[in-house]
This record gives C-alpha cells, sequence and structure tokens, in this order.
C-alpha cells in the first residue's frame, strides 16, 4: 500500500478532533481526512442497527477517498459497531476503547494501584454497552471496574465552557463520589479531554486520567511501523505541520460554520480544507 495515503478519521461530529490533535502530534509527517457525521449526532441515542449502518456508511466513505488507515474517534460506534465496520473494510481499522483500556491498566500497575477501582466515564449508550468494562478486564481479568455515564459534558465542551460555574457544579455532581472509589479514571468520550482540567480538580490531583485519543496515537503510530505504513518524511512543501492546515481535508455531514468554530476551540485554528456532504446515498438505496 502507498504510504503517502492518508489516515482516515471519523466521529459523530467534533469530539474526534481530540483525537485528530493527538494523532497529528505524535505522527507530524502523516496527513489526514476527518469525518464528522454533524448531521446525524448524537450516536449515544441510537440503536444497535443504527450505530452500525452510520458507522459502516461512514467507513466506506472515507475508505472510498483513499486511506490506509481507519481510526473510529466515536467512542459509541467503537462500542457499537466494530465488527461491522472491519467486515465493509479491507484496511485496518483502529478504535478508541481497547488503547483507552489498556493504558488504564497500564497506568494503575505502574502506579501502584492504590484504591480498588478504575473509572471510566462516557456517554449513557457507551456506558451500558459494557465495552470499557469488557476491554479492561481483557488487559487485567482482576480488575474492577465502575462506569459512570456524564452526558452534559458534551454540550459543555462544544460550548467552550471548559471552566465555569455551572461546569464545576455538574463535574461535582457526576463525580464527587469517584474520589474515593478510583485510582484512574479513564476519559471515555472524545469531548471529555476538553474539560480534563476541571475533571481532574474534582476527582483529585492523585487520579491518573487517561486520554484514549493519546493513547489511540500512540497505538496507530506503533501499527503504522509494524505494517510498514508510515510516512518517514513531511509530506511535499510541508516544512512544519499546522493543525488543520491544508495538507488535512474535513468534510461534515452538516453545520460546516458550527463546526469551524467549535473546531477552532478545541485545536486553536479553523479547518483550512471544510466540506459539507452526503454519505448515506447508496448505503441507504441498499438498505
Amino acid at each position: 500500500m502507498n504510504t503517502s495515503l492518508p489516515i482516515g478519521i471519523f466521529d459523530s461530529g467534533v469530539g474526534g478532533l481530540t483525537v485528530y490533535r493527538a494523532l497529528h502530534e505524535h505522527l507530524p509527517n502523516e496527513r489526514f481526512v476527518y469525518l464528522g457525521d454533524t448531521a446525524r449526532v448524537p450516536y449515544g441515542t441510537k440503536s444497535l442497527a443504527t450505530v452500525e449502518r452510520y458507522a459502516v456508511e461512514n467507513a466506506r466513505f472515507l475508505a472510498a477517498h483513499g486511506i490506509k488507515m481507519l481510526v473510529v474517534a466515536c467512542n459509541t460506534a467503537s462500542a457499537l459497531a466494530l465488527p461491522a465496520i472491519r467486515s465493509a473494510l479491507q484496511i485496518d481499522v483502529v478504535v478508541v476503547i481497547g488503547p483507552g483500556a489498556r493504558a488504564a491498566v497500564a497506568k494503575r500497575k505502574q502506579a501502584g494501584g492504590l484504591r480498588t477501582q478504575i473509572g471510566v466515564i462516557a456517554t449513557e449508550s457507551t456506558v451500558q454497552s459494557g465495552a470499557y468494562t469488557a476491554a479492561i478486564r481483557k488487559a487485567d481479568p482482576d480488575a474492577l471496574v465502575i462506569e459512570r455515564a456524564c452526558p452534559l459534558f458534551v454540550q459543555l465542551a462544544e460550548e467552550g465552557w471548559a471552566d465555569n460555574e455551572v461546569t464545576r457544579t455538574i463535574a461535582e455532581t457526576y463525580l464527587a463520589d469517584l474520589r474515593s472509589k478510583v485510582d484512574t479514571l479513564v476519559l471515555g468520550c472524545t469531548h471529555y479531554p476538553i474539560l480534563r482540567d476541571v475533571i481532574q480538580r474534582t476527582v483529585g490531583e492523585d487520579v491518573n486520567l487517561i486520554d484514549s485519543g493519546e493513547a489511540t496515537a500512540l497505538e496507530v503510530k506503533s501499527l503504522l511501523k509494524e505494517r510498514g505504513l508510515a510516512r518517514l518524511s513531511p509530506p511535499t512543501g510541508a516544512l512544519e505541520r499546522q493543525l488543520c492546515d491544508d495538507l488535512d481535508h474535513f468534510y461534515v455531514t452538516d453545520a460546516a460554520e458550527r463546526f469551524a468554530r467549535v473546531a477552532e476551540r478545541f485545536l486553536g485554528a479553523k479547518p483550512s480544507r471544510l466540506e459539507a456532504v452526503e454519505v448515506w446515498g447508496e448505503d441507504r438505496l441498499k438498505s
């Protein structure tokens, strides 16, 4: 496979931009194609069949644009639709749940595991799926896990309310009781790293926070090397890659202007190449 092909990333909306940022940081020579399914967000309230259909349509859209690897940045799609996505593509697919779970187990062992449980905060559907608990116990069969849905964190992150009284109050309501229960906490939604500081203060500075997007980027870097797919030099004309520069292409299924504004909040820059598209036409006709 051509190593100069980009890496595809999809999310139900804008949260996956935190995964894009981590990938960009750890893989500065790579190009990326990002799809935010902003017309059909949120996935967290949808049925299994619907999430599978959306995820496969997104994956096929990106594959049709020529990618060497797919990263599923959406935790809900990762939890519910991975087998369907892998059966639809002929390339490696990496999701955020496994890397986040393995990073949590590794960090906890490194820190000595002072308390009894690993915590996971995520959307309601991700928590209900039990996917993080299963992945953590696969990495450590003896691990005890407590999962907590924090649905309002998504809206707070997108509004840019990373640290105000409302956010602090909601964080306290969701997380205060975890202070005495966990020593490691997985941020199991791609929006949550935007609220990292307030989450850290709420659960306590001695609790290790695990960014599943950061863990995913490190595993993608390792997999690219293992497969011989890593790009060894920057793209032509790119002396120093910048977030959202014109070498990376961003697609959304609706609300492009809002996506650009939120991207600027999350990343400090608006996408240079942003295009509104439909991804569901052909597959919807088949269904």
